[in-house]
């Protein structure tokens, strides 16, 4: 089973300068840091979950959302994103590597006591920004022609076929 990366969003955008200097609203710091974190999920081997709190919104129910490959997560109304992480932690096996991305100290505390290896919002921005310098997709490279059936083979059934071409038995 994969490692499974619980992301604070709000956490983690609080941390961020990038929101800052380019002035942008939650909603478009919320889908960067979105966009971002797909980005590197493709790159790492780690189910993604990103939370964001709607502690203080009317929203009535928690919403998921499956966004490029990355599960998101909008807490309901009275529900922070730590309490979310925090029962997910409680519900995954105890063997499931997990990791819990937030700043709040108490939240890392909480994690680590779960079993988490925690990340600092900043120590997470720092592994997003060096992921992409030196990506290599998490997805395996086949040393075979895609182009070409025959390719894929094993070398014995190959030299199978081969010989059944030419005639032999």
């Amino acid at each position: 089973m994969r490692p499974l990366l619980l992301i604070d969003g709000y956490n983690v955008i609080g941390a961020w300068d990038v929101p800052k200097k380019q002035k942008l609203s939650i909603d478009e710091a919320r889908d960067q840091l979105i966009h971002l974190v797909a980005d590197f999920a493709g790159y790492s081997d780690d189910e993604v979950i990103i939370v964001f709190d709607g502690l203080y919104t009317d929203r009535p129910v928690r919403s998921h959302a499956r966004m490029h490959g990355v599960e998101v997560v909008f807490t309901k109304h009275g529900e922070s994103a730590d309490n979310y992480i925090e029962a997910l932690c409680d519900s995954a096996p105890r063997w499931r590597h997990l990791k819990v991305v937030t700043s709040d100290g108490v939240e890392q505390t909480v994690a680590m006591g779960r079993g988490a290896e925690r990340i600092s919002s900043r120590e997470f921005l720092l592994q997003l920004s060096r992921r992409r310098e030196n990506a290599v997709p998490a997805r395996k490279k086949s040393d075979v022609s895609r182009g070409d059936l025959l390719s894929r083979l094993p070398a014995e059934q190959r030299e199978l076929f081969d010989r059944m071409r030419r005639g032999e038995n």
